[in-house]
């Protein structure tokens, strides 16, 4: 069994942060980019950084989509600045 303590550690640390945005469709697709970064790292690691992506875009998209602006407020996303 691989040692997954590091990349589990890294993908809950981020996907506290896919809430960034002030509607559903900003935390969506911000939690999308910030869980595919994470998943293509943490796929990477174990040879699999397009499945790593894939999974993590989802998980991603899904955490923001699904997150209140108040769960995570970080402000205005840096494109609506």
């Amino acid at each position: 069994m691989k040692k997954i303590g590091a990349e589990l550690a890294l993908a809950v640390g981020l996907l506290a942060l896919t809430a960034c945005g002030q509607s559903t469709g900003d935390r969506g697709l911000s939690g999308a980019g910030i869980g595919g970064a994470v998943g293509a790292v943490g796929g990477a690691l174990v040879g699999a950084p397009l499945e790593g992506a894939a999974i993590g875009a989802g998980v991603g998209a899904a955490t923001g989509a699904l997150t209140s602006p108040s769960t995570v407020d970080l402000g205005k996303p840096v494109w609506e600045r």
